[in-house]
């Protein structure tokens, strides 16, 4: 299975004609006629056969790309980012797992070739990204049912639209749906440097949230500072700041927050927990440390703070498709607005995979490496 959705069949030592990535680097898509018949085109798609380390068990290979059946849609991806879940994917410590050999890559945009007779959500010429994780984006091109993919505005800029259905989509749900927040509020967040967290201060902002954002120190600690703040952060404190007895001052000026966003756990998550209001909840999404949520009873009793999960996947499952095109259309009008922009990116042509896969696995690194299929 080379991700759900995906049509496509392996042939070792097969290459993509020259003239095909020509043909699309001129431009051609929009009105290119597709024949079933014809000969299968070659893709180029990055696959692992078992899970591991990603620098060891992910390999470029050549695909054979699938005829388009009438409900189809024949898509050249445009680009993709490398994203935690991914990496977690690959070395299998993911709730998702797709079906083995598979193609990496949960999220990307591209652009529809050619659609089947029965196709009648997309057209060629438009920009799509995957409706659900598993599609498999690391490729130059693939054939997708209709249902696994949901058109965007084209005008978008190419990295917000490739970095538009994970990060964004976690964002805006976890402060919508789990405190009624009004303006003048404050939520405060670890890994606030992640996709995740830039989304967070950028999308509060927008909803006139206050946000205190918690980072690891690091070297380049005020450059990040005022990055993020140049997305609208609030505040921006290191893990050993957040520790310090002088918070108690701090928090003279800003309400306590009543909602904590974790993406780290372990001693992190304590903190945020012992700084939320009562009655506050802490929402955990992800667990970089790799190390428990603790509470204290007396948090749980004296304050009656709320621990919940958050997980994309799962809101997806228990939401429809048309609730999840609403969100998606809710957060490109926010880009349109210039409300929301990309994460720091740096676009890695995909022949220089491992280059990309090794930075996106190094430690203070801002920058979301983002695969390019030119």
């Amino acid at each position: 299975m080379w991700g759900c959705g995906a049509r496509v069949g392996a042939r070792a030592g097969s290459r993509m004609p020259h003239e095909l990535f020509l043909a699309w680097h001129r431009g051609w898509s929009a009105a290119a006629p597709y024949s079933a018949t014809a000969e299968p085109s070659r893709v180029r798609a990055l696959i692992y056969g078992h899970h591991g380390d990603p620098a060891k068990v992910v390999e470029l290979k050549n695909l054979e790309l699938a005829a388009v059946g009438g409900s189809d849609v024949h898509v050249k991806m445009l680009a993709a980012p490398i994203n935690p879940s991914d990496i977690n994917m690959i070395q299998g410590n993911y709730g998702l797992l797709p079906k083995l050999p598979a193609v990496g890559g949960n999220e990307g945009v591209g652009q529809v070739v050619a659609v089947g007779g029965s196709v009648t959500g997309v057209k060629p010429g438009d920009w799509v990204i995957p409706a659900n994780a598993g599609l498999g984006t690391w490729r130059t091109e693939a054939v997708f049912s209709e249902e696994a993919v949901i058109s965007i505005p084209s005008d978008l800029p190419l990295q917000s639209a490739a970095t538009l259905s994970v990060n964004p989509c976690t964002a805006y749900r976890m402060l919508m749906d789990f405190e009624q927040l009004q303006p003048g509020d404050c939520v405060i967040q670890n890994a606030s440097n992640s996709g995740v967290g830039q989304a967070v201060i950028q999308i509060a902002a927008a909803l006139g949230l206050r946000t205190i954002n918690v980072v690891r120190d690091r070297p380049d600690f005020q450059k990040l500072t005022d990055r993020l703040k140049s997305l609208g952060a609030e505040h921006v404190l290191t893990e050993e700041e957040l520790r310090k007895p002088e918070m108690k001052n701090f928090f003279k000026d800003m309400p306590p927050p009543r909602l904590a966003l974790n993406c780290v756990g372990g001693k992190s998550s304590t903190e945020l927990l012992r700084h939320l209001a009562p009655g506050g909840t802490m929402v955990t999404y992800g667990g970089m440390a790799k190390q428990p949520v603790i509470a204290s009873v007396s948090q749980l009793i004296f304050k009656d703070l709320k621990l919940r999960g958050f997980w994309l996947s799962q809101w997806k499952q228990d939401h429809s498709p048309a609730q999840f095109k609403e969100l998606i259309l809710t957060l490109c009008g926010l880009i349109s607005r210039g409300q929301l922009t990309a994460p720091a990116c740096s676009e890695v042509p995909l022949q220089d995979y491992q280059r990309a896969l090794e930075a996106s696995m190094q430690p203070f690194v801002s920058s979301k490496q983002i695969l390019t299929m030119c």
